[in-house]
């Protein structure tokens, strides 16, 4: 391996000039598969990579991906990021990772912060107060939005199957027995939240159940608003037999609320969750969800991203749905 190789030394290995050896490193398609993959040989025996910030002022590319997510804290997330930078990393582009906390000024700041340090932008935006932002993204820039409410402004898109993911998850506690179903909610202002819901209420509804306004309990898709929430319908004077959390850390929240109540989970009160996150199956019981392919949606929310940057014209905008699947376990008594 040669020592701190230069882009002279691959040109003079490989037999060809450093322009030949700067169009294989940036990836053009005017060099052929035989020369390209002889300066990459020599390249890889040499040890040589090409200077980053040289590379961007070259091809006006920086490799580099923004996400910008409303929270960074829990499984949720987590799993998210991991998806996205798998697919990044395959194609040789690196990830800068934010949050908006959910605040607007917060979410424009941080917005304008990654013009020109990234190639382009995955952005999740699930509060339906502020959705219109993605009418005020640069429609030539490459974004793909995620779990966002709205027009998107031409820009790729993917949400997930939020209302048939509810709907299926109440009809099969219906077909358990139950019939008063109580759920905690996400923030009235979130757009999965708000589809969560609206299957939530189809699903009775077809069933003929009345929607019953004290077993809609308020949350915010965290384990605390989920122990609260739990609590408080556990006092009812006409307790539900089950509860339906609108994500599984409110539903593990609503365990430890349940538990402390000394009801038992799933002989006196059945529990589901939405997400299947890596913890359902570990908590006790083993929690029933709607299982979301987590880390999949953020590796096609990259793919899609890659796709519009290196194929910038002609592209069909994308808009996909990724589904839901019911993932039963003893947490509802089944």
């Amino acid at each position: 391996m040669a020592r701190n190789a230069t882009i002279k030394h691959v040109a003079r290995e490989a037999g060809v000039s450093v322009a030949t050896v700067s169009r294989v490193m940036n990836h053009s398609v005017l060099v052929a598969d035989g020369t390209r993959q002889a300066v990459l040989d020599v390249a890889s025996r040499l040890g040589y990579r090409p200077h980053g910030a040289a590379r961007s002022l070259i091809t006006n590319r920086t490799s580099t991906l923004g996400v910008l997510l409303p929270d960074l804290y829990g499984e949720f997330f987590s799993e998210v990021i991991r998806g996205i930078d798998q697919a990044a990393r395959r194609e040789g582009y690196h990830v800068i990772v934010s949050s908006s906390h959910s605040d607007h000024h917060e979410l424009e700041t941080m917005l304008r912060s990654m013009w020109g340090r990234v190639d382009g932008l995955i952005l999740m935006i699930p509060d339906i107060r502020v959705a219109t932002i993605a009418s005020q993204l640069p429609a030539g820039f490459p974004v793909v939005l995620v779990n966002c409410a709205g027009d998107t402004n031409g820009h790729d898109a993917i949400n997930l199957a939020n209302y048939e993911g509810a709907y299926a998850m109440v009809q099969h506690l219906i077909t358990q027995g139950h019939r008063r179903i109580a759920i905690i909610r996400g923030a009235d202002w979130n757009y999965d939240a708000s589809e969560r819901l609206r299957g939530y209420r189809a699903a009775l509804r077809d069933a003929a159940l009345p929607a019953e306004p004290e077993l809609e309990a308020a949350g915010d898709f965290s384990e605390g608003s989920g122990y609260e929430a739990a609590a408080g319908l556990a006092r009812l004077r006409s307790r539900p037999t089950a509860i339906f959390a609108f994500n599984d850390a409110m539903a593990v929240g609503a365990l430890s609320a349940l538990r402390e109540a000394k009801l038992r989970v799933p002989e006196d009160v059945a529990v589901a969750g939405f997400d299947d996150i890596p913890m359902a199956r570990y908590v006790e019981p083993p929690l029933s969800s709607v299982h979301v392919d987590i880390s999949a949606l953020g590796a096609r929310a990259a793919t899609l991203l890659l796709g519009a940057i290196q194929h910038p014209d002609g592209r069909e905008i994308r808009r996909e749905i990724v589904p839901t699947a019911l993932v039963v376990r003893r947490s509802c008594g089944s």
